[in-house]
C-alpha cells in the first residue's frame, strides 16, 4: 500500500499543477507499466483463440483468392509478373566479390534447381510468387533428413497458416509455437519460428497479415468484375430483343404471334441468321435497345488501376499510345515493380543459405538481362569505352569472350610514329612546306576578302608535317594547298 502510493507522488510531471495558467494537468497513471512495455499494437483480448486465419479482417484469404480469379485482367497481371521472375536466372556466388565461386556455391545452385525435390525452379518460385501477389502469406515449409541438413523447401498454401503472436503482439521465440496450420477448421500442426519460413511482404505495425496488391484494390476489382458480368450479359441474357420491327397495320395480334413463332422456329439452331426480332403492329420504329459502347474511359481506369497496383506497364489494355511513352512506361514499370520483387526473392534464398545452409559468406545474385537490341548495347558499350568506365576485357566479358591476349591488345594501340631531331621529317626532308613562308605568296587584298577565317586553336596538317597554331587568323589558298599564311 506505501509503495503503491510511493509510486503514485512519483508519477508527477514537474512544474505541472492545478494552480498553473490553463495547466495541462498530470497524465494518467499507467495500468500496466512492465507488462506491457514494447508491445506491437493494440490487439483484440484472446486473439490467439481464434480458429480461422485472417478471420478478423474485412476480407478474408478465401475472397482474395476468388478476387484474384474473378477478374480476367487482374489474373493477367499477376502471371505476367510470375512469368517475369520465373524467367531470370541467378547464381550463388561469395558476398567478398574478389572471390570466385566454390564447391559450396555449386552446391546450393543444384539444391534449388529442384527446391522441393517435385518441381523445378520456374515452377517453384510461381507458387510462392502467386501466395505473395494475392495473400502477402508466402509460406515455406523446410523439411529436413535424419541427419537434421535441409531436404527440401515445400510450398505451403498461407491460407492455411493463422499467425500467433505473444504477450508483446510478436512473433513468439522458438521453442514456442508461432504459427498453427488450420485444417477443416480445427488448428491441426503447431510450428515454431524455425519450423517454418513466412515471409510477408508488406507487414504493418497495427495488422498481423500482411497487405497484399489485391487486398489494396479489392474495391476496383469488385467494380470490375461487375462490370464484367455486364459485358457478359450483354451477349447473355436480357429482356429486351435486339431489334424491334413493324408489320402491316392490317394485321391482328394473333397474326403477329403466328408470324413471330414461325420466324423464330425457321431461324431456331442456325445462329449465324437468327435475328431474334419482334414483330409489332405498324406506328412503332425500328429501335435498336441496346447500347453499343462495350468498352470506354472507364475500361481504361479500371486498367490502369489494376496495372499501377502491379508495376505493370497498361499500355497492352488501353487504347494505343505513343510508341515512345509506351516505352518509358515500361522501363519505369519494371523498375517499380519488378525490382523490389526481385530483392524479396533475393532476401528469401539469402535467409535460406545461411540458417539451412550454414554459409553466411555467400548470396544469391541476379544475372544481367542481355539486351535485346544488339545495335542498342553495342552504342552503350562504346560510350562507357569513350568514358573509361569500362575495360576492353570488361566489354568482351558481358560478351561472354576471354580477356584480350597480348598479341590482340598490341594491334589495338600501334606505336605512334618516330620523332626525327631538328626538324627534319623521317625521309630527311625539312619539315616546313616550300613556300610556306614566301611573301610571293601572301594574297592581296581582293583575295583576303574571298578567304575563309577561322578564329580558334586549330591543327593544321600536311602529308609531312602537323603545325599548331593559337588562336589567330588563318589565310589558305585552295588553288595552292601548300601555301598557308598566319595574319
Amino acid at each position: 500500500m506505501i509503495a503503491r502510493a510511493v509510486q503514485g507522488v512519483r508519477y508527477a510531471l514537474t512544474g505541472v499543477t492545478p494552480e498553473g495558467w490553463y495547466s495541462p494537468g498530470q497524465p494518467l497513471q499507467p495500468q500496466a507499466q512492465e507488462e506491457a512495455k514494447g508491445r506491437a499494437f493494440d490487439f483484440a483480448t484472446g486473439y490467439n483463440t481464434r480458429m480461422t486465419p485472417r478471420g478478423e479482417e474485412a476480407i478474408s484469404f478465401t475472397q482474395l483468392r476468388a478476387l484474384a480469379d474473378g477478374y480476367d485482367l487482374l489474373r493477367l497481371v499477376i502471371e505476367t509478373r510470375k512469368d517475369q521472375i520465373s524467367r531470370l536466372k541467378f547464381t550463388i556466388t561469395p558476398t567478398d566479390d574478389t572471390l570466385k565461386p566454390d564447391a559450396r556455391c555449386k552446391e546450393v545452385q543444384d539444391f534449388l534447381r529442384f527446391p522441393d525435390k517435385e518441381h523445378d525452379w520456374d515452377s517453384w518460385i510461381r507458387m510462392v510468387i502467386e501466395d505473395l501477389l494475392v495473400l502477402d502469406a508466402p509460406t515455406i515449409y523446410p523439411r529436413m533428413n535424419l541427419g537434421n541438413t535441409l531436404y527440401a523447401l515445400e510450398p505451403i498454401d498461407g491460407a492455411t497458416i493463422k499467425r500467433v503472436i505473444s504477450i508483446d503482439g510478436r512473433t513468439p521465440m522458438a521453442p514456442e509455437p508461432a504459427y498453427q496450420q488450420v485444417i477443416k477448421g480445427l488448428p491441426a500442426v503447431d510450428y515454431s519460428r524455425d519450423e517454418l519460413i513466412y515471409k510477408p511482404r508488406n507487414s504493418r505495425t497495427h495488422k498481423v497479415y500482411g497487405f497484399s496488391p489485391v487486398e489494396q484494390i479489392c474495391m476496383t476489382v469488385n467494380i470490375a468484375m461487375r462490370r464484367q458480368l455486364y459485358q457478359l450479359q450483354y451477349f447473355t441474357e436480357g429482356s429486351v430483343p435486339d431489334l424491334i420491327m413493324q408489320v402491316p397495320e392490317t394485321w391482328n395480334p394473333d397474326q403477329i404471334r403466328q408470324f413471330s413463332r414461325w420466324w423464330q422456329e425457321k431461324l431456331e439452331g442456325n445462329t449465324a441468321n437468327r435475328s431474334k426480332a419482334m414483330f409489332v403492329p405498324s406506328g412503332v420504329k425500328p429501335v435498336d435497345t441496346k447500347e453499343k459502347a462495350l468498352h470506354d474511359t472507364f475500361d481504361d481506369w479500371l486498367a490502369r488501376v489494376v496495372c499501377y497496383a502491379f508495376s505493370i506497364a497498361p499500355s497492352g489494355f488501353i487504347k494505343d499510345t505513343n510508341k515512345a511513352v509506351a516505352g518509358v512506361a515500361k522501363d519505369v514499370a519494371t523498375e517499380e515493380g519488378l525490382m523490389p520483387i526481385m530483392q524479396w526473392v533475393k532476401t528469401l534464398i539469402d535467409y535460406v543459405i545461411v540458417k539451412y545452409f550454414g554459409y553466411a559468406d555467400l548470396c544469391m545474385e541476379w544475372d544481367a538481362e542481355e539486351d535485346h537490341d544488339p545495335l542498342q548495347q553495342a552504342q552503350i558499350n562504346q560510350i562507357y569505352l569513350a568514358a573509361k568506365v569500362v575495360t576492353p576485357d570488361e566489354v568482351r566479358a558481358d560478351l561472354g569472350r576471354d580477356p584480350l591476349t597480348p598479341e590482340q591488345q598490341e594491334l589495338l594501340t600501334p606505336p605512334p610514329p618516330p620523332v626525327i631531331a631538328g626538324g627534319a621529317n623521317p625521309d630527311g626532308t625539312p619539315s616546313t612546306p616550300k613556300g610556306a613562308n614566301d611573301a610571293n605568296n601572301i594574297p592581296n587584298a581582293s583575295e583576303k576578302s574571298a578567304m575563309p577565317e577561322i578564329h580558334n586553336h586549330i591543327h593544321v596538317t600536311t602529308p609531312d608535317v602537323m603545325v599548331d597554331v593559337g588562336p589567330t587568323t588563318i589565310h589558305a589558298s585552295f588553288d595552292k594547298p601548300e601555301s598557308l599564311t598566319v595574319a
